[in-house]
């Protein structure tokens, strides 16, 4: 009789999924609901965190993180366990409260925050290194039917997935202008951080991608060069700019460019056209992307996502864009495990 799971347990079986658009259980409309109050006058007690899976868990993490108590790893831990869990409902309906937190400087938190403020906002992608499928937004709520679930599916607890995508980027896109200042803060770990959460939002005017580009030109970083491309390459899969892989390509050609900014041109490139590879691009993938600073990329989220068992994300994505019939380190590893004797 538990409310959490009464929508999961009807849709399995076999209630329309349309019937439950817009009410309580459609956490798209709850975080509507709470995008129209004025940030300071957020009520967490107003939402109702029990219609939805290990709400109650998720509304206990930000309580503690919005009174500054405990220690944030902890909180944001039951955040971002949830989403590698795939069960991201509770945890999309958390973003609206936990944006104010990330763009405050002055929030003990405010970093653990805003490293786990997108993983609501994207579902499926742990392990994912190809070209079809890295950087890949599958939900486009200006575009797709708003009672589907867009090719996402189900979340382990039976809750349609594209609904929680939907409604984290949601919150992400209206405050995508408290956002973009981060691009610009001097920790380089908050500006990485902060484009990985920017590249989920929708971006139809190019404000986003022009902020990257523009973060681009005047970053010394290597790592965070790297991260504002490939976050430039993910919003221009949602939204086709031709010039983005013009200037991606521009960038892995480029000698004089950092390794780790040649290596995520490549890869934004190679996710944003279906054309061969060419040979000069393979050979630069190749004598860049070595071990040591395979491990070093790991710090771009984008990256540690896409790795696997005993592989790093970039040499997983090396591996399955430009070598395909190199076997897989992770099926080596686990296929053992359970073969019959």
């Amino acid at each position: 009789m538990d409310p959490t799971f009464a929508m999961c347990r009807e849709v399995a079986d076999g209630a329309d999924l349309a019937v439950f658009s817009g009410g309580p259980f459609d956490v798209r409309a709850v975080v509507a609901g709470i995008l129209s109050e004025p940030r300071q006058g957020l009520d967490l007690d107003a939402v109702p965190w029990g219609n939805y899976p290990h709400g109650y868990e998720v509304r206990q993490a930000v309580r503690l993180l919005r009174a500054d108590g405990g220690p944030g790893v902890d909180a944001t831990g039951v955040l971002s366990g949830l989403c590698a869990n795939d069960s991201r409902a509770a945890a999309a309906l958390a973003v609206p409260f936990l944006i104010p937190l990330a763009v405050d400087d002055r929030h003990p938190h405010r970093a653990a925050v805003l490293a786990v403020l997108s993983g609501p906002a994207r579902a499926r992608h742990h392990g994912v290194a190809s070209r079809e499928e890295l950087l890949l937004h599958r939900n486009d709520p200006r575009r797709d039917a708003p009672d589907t679930h867009d090719g996402y599916g189900y979340e382990v607890t039976g809750y349609p997935a594209g609904w929680s995508v939907a409604a984290a980027r949601a919150a992400i896109t209206t405050h995508t202008s408290a956002l973009l200042p981060l691009l610009t803060h001097f920790d380089p770990t908050v500006r990485v951080d902060a484009a990985y959460v920017l590249a989920t939002a929708a971006d139809p005017d190019h404000i986003i991608r022009t902020a990257l580009a523009d973060g681009f030109t005047a970053e010394d970083d290597a790592m965070v060069r790297a991260a504002l491309l490939l976050a430039g390459a993910e919003i221009t899969r949602a939204h086709p700019h031709p010039p983005t892989v013009t200037r991606l390509r521009e960038r892995w050609h480029d000698r004089t460019e950092a390794p780790e900014a040649r290596l995520a041109a490549a890869i934004g490139w190679l996710c944003l056209t279906d054309r061969s590879a060419p040979e000069e691009l393979r050979r630069t993938v190749d004598a860049l992307a070595d071990d040591q600073r395979a491990h070093a990329m790991e710090a771009l989220p984008w990256m540690s996502a896409a790795s696997g068992t005993d592989e790093p994300g970039l040499l997983r994505c090396r591996r399955c864009m430009l070598h395909p019939d190199e076997p897989d380190p992770e099926t080596a590893f686990w296929d053992p495990l359970f073969r019959t004797t």
